[in-house]
């Protein structure tokens, strides 16, 4: 996906959504940490990619958590 795509699946996503997406995105990072490891990764720039997602997915929430708490 681009990183236009990305951003809006995050924007327009629910918080539960958001969860189930940042636990995917760790997971994959997981395994390709894992397959790095074991010198079998054959796309490096995913790497950097998965913990890119993460922190956009991470900052969403806190957005949503901040915004919360203001209108409360």
């Amino acid at each position: 996906m681009k990183k236009a795509e990305l951003r809006r699946q995050v924007q327009e996503s629910s918080d539960a959504e958001l969860v189930r997406l940042l636990a995917e995105t760790r997971k994959e990072l997981f395994h390709l940490n894992l397959q790095r490891a074991t010198k079998q990764l054959e796309k490096g720039h995913r790497i950097h990619e998965a913990r890119k997602q993460i922190a956009r997915i991470l900052q969403a929430q806190g957005e949503r958590a901040r915004s919360r708490e203001v209108e409360s």
